[in-house]
């Protein structure tokens, strides 16, 4: 595959940092939030520390206007979301369905787009979403369908990590997302690559092979990163991207024990050292901040 190289930004990127959902009530045993919060008070906790979030609910059922309109009175008017696309749009996909699907995901959203609060949309692919012409060709006509909005798209299988794939996503300005998972074969790669100018995207799925292998969710995403592992992630392809986009995010999908949450923090605080934390007050940020309920005072590419 030849090296792409984009036009670099007049200034580096800053990022918002966040974790993969937020309402996981292990985080109140690990002491991220304090002792018997409710699901429905999570989340005004959790935007007194992070900027940002993915929503992990919108996957498993289609988001509906109202609920996301009662999410975003909870949170500052600056605090901004990832949406997840459902799955039948990206898992469970049924041809006769998915275009009517598709317009009800954006009716669903709406709040949010309304609001300025929309972040992106993920498009979260499966590992057995190979590249193939009849999923290239549903993969385009979904995008289509969801054209105007800010778009992520994370590949799972190698098969995708082509230079004809980053071209078209780079022809329709849609983020490519870089993903951090384990040192498998089939999985794909750690890549710097931009596509979009607009907005780059990292998520974090921990190092646990022996746990992606076994298809257990609570084990896959048991992990805990280094210094050492974000500090290159920082070095290697955060500081390269954030020279070709305009701000970025990431997100931390690590949940067991609130590890990602700490990684989140931890990550800010590198990020902070470079100037591209985007909002520096989140360094000063602990975990007894959250459990005390008080707020705190285009394209170059390198594979790992």
């Amino acid at each position: 595959m030849q090296a792409y190289n984009a036009s670099p930004a007049a200034a580096r990127g800053r990022l918002r940092v966040g974790t993969s959902g937020y309402s996981y009530t292990e985080w109140i045993d690990a002491g991220f939030y304090p002792p018997g919060t409710k699901a429905g008070h999570m989340l005004p906790l959790y935007a007194r520390l992070f900027p940002v979030t993915e929503l992990n609910y919108t996957w498993y059922q289609m988001p509906k206007a109202p609920a996301l309109e009662r999410m975003r009175q909870q949170v500052p008017p600056d605090f901004r979301f990832a949406v997840k696309l459902t799955r039948t749009l990206t898992h469970e996909i049924d041809p006769d369905r998915w275009r009517g699907q598709a317009a009800q995901y954006r009716d669903g959203i709406a709040p949010l787009v309304l609001a300025g609060q929309l972040a992106a949309v993920l498009l979260q692919l499966p590992p057995s979403f190979e590249r193939t012409p009849g999923r290239r060709r549903y993969l385009a006509a979904l995008l289509d369908r969801l054209e105007g909005l800010p778009l992520a798209v994370e590949f799972r299988h190698v098969s995708w990590a082509a230079d004809r794939v980053f071209a078209e996503l780079e022809n329709r300005r849609i983020t490519l997302v870089a993903v951090d998972a384990p040192d498998l074969p089939h999985l794909f790669p750690r890549l710097d690559v931009v596509t979009n100018p607009d907005l780059f995207y990292a998520r974090f799925h921990g190092r646990n092979a022996g746990g992606w292998r076994s298809g257990n969710m609570q084990k896959q995403f048991d992990y805990d990163y280094t210094e050492a592992e974000l500090r290159e992630w920082v070095a290697r392809r955060i500081v390269p991207m954030a020279q070709r986009a305009r701000r970025g995010l990431a997100f931390f999908n690590n949940h067991v024990r609130a590890q990602a949450p700490a990684n989140a923090r931890r990550l800010t605080r590198l990020l902070a050292a470079e100037g591209l934390a985007e909002d520096s007050r989140w360094t000063a940020c602990s975990k007894s901040h959250a459990a005390s309920g008080r707020p705190p005072g285009a394209r170059s590419r390198h594979r790992a």
